[in-house]
């Protein structure tokens, strides 16, 4: 299929073209966006920077005071939020082929009864309904968008708030590379975040190219260990 790769000796490998494929745009995507080099000098020479986050937040800031005020848009907080629900996005997804591959969810190919589960479950008007498996990953999907809408806007008083309070400063932007800090620190969460969020693109971006479903793809970036029962 136009998938395969076919080697000089007739050897057919889609999981390692997807392992390939995947590595290289990550490699290209990170080149991509790394900084022109600082240079300093002397006399009427300029001074160039590498800070494009800065640059972009503070043109933000002043474009849209009122959203930027809350931390939404082209700021740190949004980012540091959209790697944490990246984070968690993965956490789902991995969890999600774990069960398919075990039995874990009931009939998963049983399509659910019209009277029973009414217009919700409907595929095409009056034609086709979704199936079991579809329904329990969607009313999963729906607790943990509670979760989040329940942090958002009624947060625990030691929890991190999903928006700036009133007169409260965004932290500085974290930069192209921020500073490299090992076990559980804000800099280590920015870095989870951005490769999670940036896995999601990458593999979502092979899956529809090439006509895979998302999970084999996850599976074939994992040598196949998601769907080994």
């Amino acid at each position: 299929s136009p998938c395969d790769i076919v080697d000089p000796g007739g050897f057919k490998s889609r999981s390692s073209m997807a392992r390939v494929v995947c590595a290289a745009l990550v490699v290209g995507c990170v080149g991509a966006f790394a900084p022109v080099p600082a240079r300093t000098t002397t006399g009427a020479r300029t001074v160039v920077g590498a800070e494009p986050f800065t640059a972009a937040t503070e043109k933000y800031k002043s474009d849209f005071p009122e959203f930027s005020s809350y931390g939404w848009g082209v700021s740190t907080k949004a980012e540091r939020w959209n790697g944490r629900h990246a984070m968690f996005g993965w956490v789902f997804i991995v969890a999600t082929g774990y069960a398919q591959a075990h039995g874990l969810i009931p009939e998963p190919d049983k399509l659910l009864d019209l009277k029973e589960w009414g217009t919700l479950a409907e595929i095409t008007p009056r034609v086709s309904t979704i199936t079991n498996e579809r329904a329990i990953i969607l009313v999963a999907n729906i607790h943990a968008l509670m979760v989040s809408l329940c942090a958002a806007f009624c947060p625990l008083d030691y929890q991190d708030k999903l928006l700036l309070e009133p007169g409260e400063e965004d932290e500085a932007p974290a930069g192209v590379f921020p500073a490299f800090e090992t076990g559980v620190t804000a800099s280590a969460e920015m870095y989870n975040g951005r490769m999670a969020m940036l896995g999601i693109v990458v593999t979502s971006a092979y899956s529809m190219i090439y006509g895979v479903p998302f999970l084999t793809v996850v599976d074939q970036m994992l040598g196949g260990l998601l769907y080994k029962g």
